[in-house]
């Protein structure tokens, strides 16, 4: 039986069949697979199709505010919110309620509501009006199509540049320095997040924002800090820095009793956000010579009525030579720490041992960092007697071969101050969560380092330095203030040059402290050079501000009762610190003496700082909101008030 011959160009049968079997199983498939997707699964895709037109993203938490003792914000974040405009989607009809409200209430510039005003129904044009608005802002122009408003967090600081360094600072979006670094996990707060529909422009749907997790703000930092005095500390200290042209200088308030600073100023070649009072060690000089007695006291190898003879002021120990600037002959160690003896005081420290010597300076809190929770601080350099020469006791007994910070410094002196404790520095005083609990940081005694009979020994002695040594200039009115000056060479190129460290401390009153302050000035030129002359009256200045404060953390009650008072005359101008400033506690300073008072003094065209310190100076009470260049006071230059009154400050773009 023979075949149909296969017409040319016609695949065989079972080809076709296989052809048509193969589209009849993928229509099948199509179908099965359709059914599937819009019957089975329907309700999975139709929720894949809705996700993508919603939007999630993060709303930032605002961070924690940074307040003085008295709840005075330094540092705090606002909610501020940019408001633009895209004119192609702005309807006609809403137009002119839109530019009445952003010209009338929201103050939009003139030249930017042009722009919206002009803009036509096909003009696509994005007009941003300003990125500092408030929430009420937000709150008027929401409803109005083609308005987008963004919101923003900022950090602002009220008083400028204040204690910058103390502070901190965001750099790169990571906070840098200060409180913002060491407090940085609890200031922070944690963010929330938020849905939104979009269209298919991929633009937000007005009224279609849902909150899935709100945001929790950050915590505060109440810190030990005083505004006034900080604020003073830093003009004080600019200023003394640029009179005797120095290369940079710090300045340390510091309550003895609790181990509060109160205010703490660091500028370094110009530069306000340094902070070498705790990051930058140096060699002290004549401010450590009280402790050297502090040993020889405590060891009973010596007493303040023993002699000593400094010869003519020369004297070659071990290779090492000392001179004294003036005195000779035989006298008693209570006059060489009085008249800064680098022989009496050198010869002092010869029975000690070196174990002696350096456990002294040790437990002052020499040679190891304070504890501040503030990052970058340093220990500083006390060798250990290992690794002393022949001439290194007779060096530290003097204030050389030891680097200390001056918030070292400072502590060791609120120690000679309060009878004789070490204390803890404290630069936090609470800490507050957003949902109100406190963590309170209470004063810690670190130890004891000598007895209160030593310490009112050295005191009695220090009050002699201010009232006829080598510290006068930080005399203070009636009150009687124990000081320390100190002048010493700089290291410089493994010698020392011609330049010096001009260091002051001092407590006050010094019967009964309630402040200790630490002033140094790094290389002054221009003349003078020597601690008493350049730093001590950096210690008056800033003593004469703690009385005057508005909220003064001195207890006024206190004052009252210190009954001993320096016995020398009040020199000319020093009547503005008599006994019309010691009142109870809480009160404001009394009348003054004149019954007329006294004229304000004209403040026009200073800096804030500048004006407030001025008025202080002259008895007043300071108060401002703003800051800016000063315009005038309420009341007015030349008005008589008493000193204690209230001065207010008006500043260019401030209320009347």
């Amino acid at each position: 039986m023979s075949r149909r011959p296969r017409r040319p160009g016609t695949a065989p049968a079972w080809r076709r069949r296989s052809l048509l079997a193969g589209w009849l199983c993928a229509g099948a498939l199509i179908v099965g697979r359709s059914f599937q997707v819009q019957v089975l699964d329907a309700g999975e895709w139709r929720e894949r199709a809705e996700l993508q037109h919603l939007d999630s993203e993060e709303i930032p938490a605002a961070r924690g505010a940074i307040l003085d003792r008295n709840g005075v914000p330094l540092v705090v974040s606002r909610e501020r919110f940019e408001i633009a405009v895209a004119t192609n989607e702005l309807r006609a009809s809403q137009k002119d309620s839109l530019l009445t409200i952003l010209r009338d209430e929201l103050k939009v510039p003139a030249s930017r509501l042009r722009r919206v005003e002009r803009a036509g129904a096909d003009d696509r044009e994005w007009v941003v009006l300003g990125s500092r608005f408030g929430p009420t802002a937000r709150q008027r122009v929401r409803r109005f199509h083609g308005v987008h408003v963004t919101r923003m967090l900022t950090r602002e600081m009220p008083y400028g540049d204040l204690a910058l360094g103390l502070l901190g600072r965001e750099v790169d979006g990571v906070w840098r320095g200060g409180i913002e670094q060491a407090f940085d996990e609890h200031l922070a707060g944690h963010p929330g997040r938020e849905q939104k529909a979009m269209d298919n422009a991929g633009r937000a749907i007005p009224g279609q924002t849902v909150t899935l997790r709100d945001p929790v703000p950050g915590g505060s930092v109440t810190l030990t800090i005083d505004v006034d005095l900080q604020e003073i500390s830093e003009d004080v200290l600019a200023d003394a820095i640029a009179e005797h042209e120095a290369r940079g200088g710090d300045l340390l308030v510091l309550d003895p009793f609790t181990g509060e600073v109160l205010a703490l100023a660091s500028i370094q070649q110009g530069n306000t956000n340094a902070l070498s009072a705790i990051n930058a060690p140096y060699e002290p000089g004549s401010t450590l010579k009280p402790f050297t007695v502090v040993a020889a006291l405590e060891e009973g190898v010596a007493a303040l009525e023993d002699s000593v003879d400094i010869g003519m002021g020369y004297w070659n120990f071990d290779g090492r030579a000392l001179r004294d600037t003036h005195g000779s002959g035989v006298i008693t160690f209570a006059e060489a720490l009085q008249e800064s003896s680098n022989i009496g005081i050198a010869k002092m420290a010869l029975p000690l041992t070196p174990e002696e010597q350096y456990a002294n300076l040790r437990d002052f809190g020499f040679g190891s960092p304070t504890g501040l929770p503030l990052p970058g601080e340093t220990s500083g350099r006390l060798p250990h007697p290992e690794e002393w020469s022949r001439p290194t006791p007779q060096s530290l007994a003097i204030g050389y071969e030891i680097s200390v910070t001056p918030l070292q410094m400072t502590l060791a002196y609120g120690a000679l101050a309060n009878g004789g404790q070490l204390m803890e520095p404290r630069i936090v005083r609470e800490t507050t969560t957003a949902s109100g609990e406190r963590e309170r940081f209470e004063p810690r005694v670190l130890r004891r380092v000598t007895t209160p009979a030593i310490t009112r020994e050295i005191s009695e002695v220090l009050v002699r330095v201010v009232e006829d040594g080598t510290g006068t200039r930080a005399q203070l009115g009636p009150y009687q203030v124990a000081g320390k000056s100190g002048t010493a060479k700089i290291a410089e190129r493994g010698g020392y040059g011609g330049q010096y460290f001009a260091s002051f401390v001092g407590y006050f009153p010094a019967d009964d402290p309630q402040i200790v302050v630490y002033a140094k000035l790094d290389a002054p030129r221009g003349g003078e050079y020597y601690g008493g002359a350049v730093a001590a009256p950096l210690i008056r200045a800033t003593m004469e501000a703690a009385l005057a404060s508005r909220e003064s953390p001195l207890s006024r009650a206190r004052l009252v009762r210190s009954n001993r008072v320096a016995t020398r005359p009040a020199a000319s101008g020093e009547d503005l610190l008599d006994s019309r400033f010691v009142t109870t506690e809480g009160e404001p300073p009394a009348a003054a003496s004149t019954a007329d008072g006294a004229r304000v003094p004209d403040v026009r065209g200073l800096t804030p700082r500048s004006a407030i310190r001025r008025l202080h100076a002259a008895g007043y009470r300071v108060s401002y909101d703003q800051s800016g260049p000063v315009i005038g006071t309420v009341p007015g230059a030349g008005s008589r008030l008493q000193p204690g009154d209230t001065v207010r400050l008006r500043v260019r773009g401030g209320g009347p």
